[in-house]
C-alpha cells in the first residue's frame, strides 16, 4: 500500500485511514519499531502488559527490594490521631 507523506507544522508524517485504524485496533499511540530497514508501527494494545509476569520474575530473583528506604521509618504519626 503506498501513502503519501504529508506535512504537519515543522514535521511531517502520514494519515492512516479509519478503515486500517480500526482493523487493527490501533487509538492513540503505536510502537515505532526500526528494523532491518523497514519501519514498523505495531499496535500497542495494552498499557503495562506482561509487567505481572516481570513482577513475579522479580520477586523470585529477590529483585524486589525498594530502591530507597522508607520516608515513614522514623515517624510516630501521633499528630495524625
Amino acid at each position: 500500500m503506498e501513502v503519501t507523506i504529508i506535512k504537519i507544522g515543522n514535521s511531517k508524517g502520514l494519515r492512516l485511514s479509519k478503515t486500517i485504524l480500526e482493523k487493527y485496533n490501533i487509538q492513540n499511540k503505536v510502537e515505532l519499531i526500526l528494523e532491518d530497514d523497514q519501519i514498523i508501527l505495531k499496535p500497542i494494545d495494552e498499557p503495562r502488559k506482561g509487567w505481572d509476569k516481570a513482577f513475579e520474575k522479580m520477586h523470585q530473583e529477590g529483585d524486589g527490594k525498594p530502591l530507597m528506604d522508607s520516608v515513614f521509618e522514623d515517624e510516630t504519626f501521633e499528630e495524625w490521631n
